[in-house]
């Protein structure tokens, strides 16, 4: 064989094995919870004006975040926030509002209500210590964004 032909097949090798190990590090965090289905039907426990408590283990985004109903990830409930619009990552705002949920809710123990199901999440209102995240958020300084952002 062609030393130029072992050298490019090899090259090839590298660069598939090195593209999989950058991508999967994101795709491990693309949706780490797993308590609600990609299909089917919700755990009862997350029907609309059920309540459900956990510690928050993820955050998502200014306005999403995972709550731990029990050990792992198929115990992980995926929450939109039901009471704050975050702008989107990529938006402006949108970094600060991850940091500052990050910072308000990561680790403690939250009680929720669940709303309605959106995909594999579902909206709630979640607060701690009698005040809700949203207000938190807002307290914080965060400025609401997003697309389903509503006009005060």
């Amino acid at each position: 064989m062609p030393i130029a032909m072992f050298l490019m097949g090899r090259l090839r090798r590298t660069v598939v094995w090195s593209g999989l190990v950058l991508a999967l590090p994101g795709l491990a965090l693309a949706d780490p919870c797993k308590a609600i289905p990609d299909r089917g039907a919700l755990p009862a426990y997350l029907h609309k004006g059920s309540k459900f408590a956990g510690r928050v283990v993820y955050v998502g985004d200014g306005d999403s975040l995972c709550v731990a109903v029990g050990k792992g990830p198929a115990n992980e409930v995926e929450v939109r926030l039901e009471d704050f619009y975050a702008p989107e990552l990529h938006e402006p705002g949108g970094r600060k509002a991850k940091l500052a949920l990050q910072h308000i809710a990561r680790g403690r123990r939250v009680t929720c209500i669940a709303g309605h199901r959106t995909y594999d999440r579902v909206t709630a209102a979640c607060e701690f210590g009698g005040r809700g995240l949203g207000a938190r958020l807002r307290a914080a300084g965060i400025t609401e964004g997003g697309r389903g952002v509503r006009k005060r």
